[in-house]
């Protein structure tokens, strides 16, 4: 632990009162001034939010200066955000970056400060007088709606919320989707909609060894979905997943690849002119659609007993309820055309309008940031704090990285280098001066006891170590990595015994 946050650590509560904020504010900076020559290397930043963002960015600034001290706060009781309730169950080898976080969070220059929920329990202004700095990584925790009629229709889910079902997120553990129809529909075809349609279509065998909750392998081994066509709007040179994932996909066992030949006029003829990348993940979704498969390949489709498939140049405009206006029944879409050509092509209504029969429909057309507080600049229309390199417009002293700075785009590795980058933003201001680090602040001190006064008791990271604890043993016991706790309060209860 640093000399200065030891020094500070002695920092003794002041009285409640209606001006408890604002004495413990001054009385904390008048001590500090007494008992420091200079406070200016012991800068203090607080993180909001603890996914890949949040941890990034306390790793580098933590790396970045030998003085600089992190609280990072959560709104959940479990650190981690996306990687522990977005990356997919049978993605083990991704969520080894928490190995990583771990090491940050147990730093001696950085402390976890869970069931904190900024907005409610603390406003950002009043971290912002805590704290020299404030940087808002709290991710896109909202949906993206289609704009049509019918979308509330049972049946019809966010990929959000079914992702965060399966992993076992809170706040969507009573989604309870029905499962019981032949036909999926996934709007949407980046990484995250064929992570949805390879858990509906996995077989249990292969679940059944990943940390995917036990309700959702109940509700999977009910199923009754054998076919999940994954719909987008333009074409296959703009298709928004990565080859490991289409690789996956053709490679998923039980199933097999079921396109429209028509949808790929065109497309051979434009391989030459494609970057590598995009030429790569084009070449392979050609192989998947069209070629003749090997003998062993067509020996192994020969068996499958559930299908997939891209549909491209399609767009919603109506889900269709059955005859009593109880449930999902189909999805109508608009087929487009293609104006202008690679990433920038748009897709353009033809008119024509076809129906397709389904009972579930899952929209992953994106996640979307919402406001945390009023006090915070928020584009509403992009969804995302105005920035630059990190730096919010007109809010001095205020950070954000992650998709709240960028909005939802990109893997884990994108939001690394965008929260380091955000981090020397920081770390420039401090060094320029720009950001003024030689009035001392409390930090958590007063934030604890601000806590404490309206009955929120944080959980710390060795709190979360025996959620974590438990978590695995529970696991073990039915083969499993972990089976998770599913509701905040039990999650409490195991931090606080």
């Amino acid at each position: 632990m640093s000399s200065c946050r030891v020094l500070l650590s002695e920092l003794k509560p002041w009285t409640l009162g209606k001006s408890k904020w604002t004495r413990g504010l001054i009385e904390g900076i008048s001590w500090s001034r007494k008992t420091f020559l200079s406070t200016s290397s012991c800068p203090k930043v607080c993180v909001v939010g603890s996914g890949p963002a949040g941890f990034y960015t306390a790793q580098h600034l933590i790396k970045g200066r030998q003085d600089v001290e992190v609280d990072i706060y959560e709104r959940l009781p479990v650190p981690f955000g996306l990687v522990r309730f977005g990356v997919a169950p049978d993605h083990p080898e991704v969520k080894n970056v928490i190995n990583t976080f771990t090491q940050t969070a147990k730093h001696s220059r950085c402390s976890f400060f869970g069931n904190v929920n900024v907005g409610k329990d603390v406003t950002v202004d009043e971290l912002q007088q805590a704290y020299h700095a404030v940087v808002l990584s709290y991710g896109a925790e909202g949906n993206r709606r289609m704009g049509v009629p019918g979308e509330d229709l049972p049946g019809v889910y966010s990929a959000k919320d079914f992702v965060g079902w399966y992993n076992g997120l809170p706040s969507c553990r009573k989604l309870s989707p029905d499962l019981s129809c032949k036909t999926a529909v996934i709007l949407g075809q980046g990484n995250v909609a064929l992570d949805v349609a390879r858990i509906l279509l996995s077989p249990l065998d292969i679940l059944k060894k990943t940390d995917i909750t036990q309700p959702a392998l109940e509700a999977l081994a009910e199923s009754q979905v054998e076919k999940v066509l994954i719909v987008g709007r333009r074409g296959p040179m703009q298709v928004a997943c990565t080859i490991k994932e289409l690789r996956e996909m053709g490679n998923l066992p039980g199933t097999r690849p079921e396109m429209v030949a028509a949808d790929f006029e065109g497309v051979p003829e434009a391989l030459k002119d494609l970057p590598r990348p995009r030429k790569r993940l084009t070449e392979l979704l050609l192989k998947t659609a069209l070629e003749v498969p090997g003998e062993k390949e067509l020996e192994r489709r020969g068996k499958a007993t559930k299908v997939w498939g891209f549909r491209f140049y399609r767009s919603p405009t109506e889900i269709l309820a059955d005859p009593d206006h109880n449930r999902t029944a189909g999805i109508r879409l608009a087929v487009n055309r293609l104006e202008g050509s690679g990433e920038r092509a748009q897709a353009v209504l033809t008119g024509e309008v076809e129906d397709v029969p389904c009972g579930l429909v899952i929209s992953s057309i994106g996640y979307k940031s919402l406001p945390i507080d009023s006090t915070v600049p928020f584009d509403s229309r992009s969804a995302v704090l105005p920035n630059s390199v990190g730096r919010v417009h007109q809010a001095p002293g205020l950070y954000c990285s992650g998709w709240l700075k960028t909005g939802p785009t990109g893997v884990i590795a994108t939001t690394m280098n965008n929260s380091f980058d955000t981090a020397r933003s920081l770390l420039e201001d401090m060094d320029s001066g720009k950001l003024d680090v030689s009035v001392a602040k409390a930090g958590s001190q007063i934030v604890s006891s601000l806590l404490e006064e309206r009955g929120v008791k944080a959980v710390t990271f060795s709190d979360w170590e025996k959620i974590d604890s438990l978590e695995r043993r529970r696991g073990e016991a039915c083969g499993k990595p972990r089976e998770k706790l599913l509701t905040v309060e039990e999650m409490l209860k195991v931090a606080r015994t």
